[in-house]
């Protein structure tokens, strides 16, 4: 529900309204990561299934080669998928509600009480 806290300290957002328009950073910075994603992942899903499809006829070890590239690459995307641009929002910056930034800030040690 909007305007209720979850089990965690954060508020909950409302989700926006259809009329309305996306966060900027949302639009362009999201999908270029989901588009380095996906063409990461279909370069893994290429490479095992041509290395055991038909490279492991010519060569087995080539196709073992192939699947460990392939192994690799799935914690590479992820990393890619979820670096933090620019323009994003981090979670410790402030989220709108100042007595739960009050209290963040009060937790991290970043205002201290004299």
């Amino acid at each position: 529900m909007p305007g209720r806290r979850s089990q965690g300290a954060h508020p909950v957002r409302p989700l926006p309204v259809s009329g309305s328009a996306p966060r900027s950073y949302a639009g362009c910075m999201l999908a270029r990561r989901r588009r380095g994603y996906f063409w990461m992942m279909g370069g893994c899903i290429l490479l095992f299934v041509s290395a055991w499809g038909f490279v492991r006829l010519w060569s087995v070890p080539a196709a073992v080669g192939m699947c460990v590239v392939a192994m690799v690459i799935p914690p590479v995307a992820a990393m890619v998928a979820n670096r933090r641009g620019p323009d994003d929002r981090w979670w410790d910056d402030p989220s709108g509600d100042p007595k739960s930034d009050e209290w963040w800030d009060e937790l991290d040690g970043k205002k201290r009480r004299p």
